[in-house]
């Protein structure tokens, strides 16, 4: 069987490192790459091609939204994964707008993690289950406060 080939993106040094010994666990997974920025994450992603990014959101240089469109465009097989501290819906809208194919916070437990990586190398999408909770509230409230329609039985 074929590893899932891992660039992981963020500019703390010993996160990567963290997440490097996290992911080297899985017998399926092998990380290819690293990049500090949202530059060299396009660059390794074009250069590596691995089947996903781990991108870190609020990296120096390219931001990791622009960053994102452009591994996209360069290599569309390839998806890319949020992982980050922000439990903001604005930061995950956006991250979906320009491609990424899931948002896993960075104080999920590790096997949110690795279910996500597997989850969006199947062709699927993935959200921590804390923004799903966010968006579902959201979603409740609109629903609430526009007036609908009553159903036909």
């Amino acid at each position: 069987m074929s590893k899932i080939r891992i660039v992981l993106a963020d500019d703390h040094t010993l996160f990567r490192q963290g997440i490097r010994t996290l992911i080297s666990v899985e017998s399926d997974f092998e990380v290819v790459g690293e990049a500090a920025n949202g530059g060299e994450a396009v660059e390794k992603a074009v250069e590596l091609r691995p089947e996903v990014v781990l991108m870190d959101i609020g990296m120096p240089g390219l931001s990791s939204f622009e960053a994102t469109r452009q591994i996209k465009k360069n290599r569309p097989e390839t998806k890319v994964l949020f992982l980050t501290m922000y439990d903001d819906e604005d930061y995950l809208v956006e991250g979906m707008e320009v491609g990424a194919s899931g948002y896993v916070l960075k104080d999920s437990p590790a096997q949110q993690l690795i279910a996500a990586i597997r989850e969006i190398v199947r062709g699927g999408s993935y959200l921590s289950p804390r923004m799903l909770s966010q968006l579902v509230d959201d979603f409740r409230t609109r629903i609430k406060s526009t007036a609908r329609l009553p159903r036909f039985a």
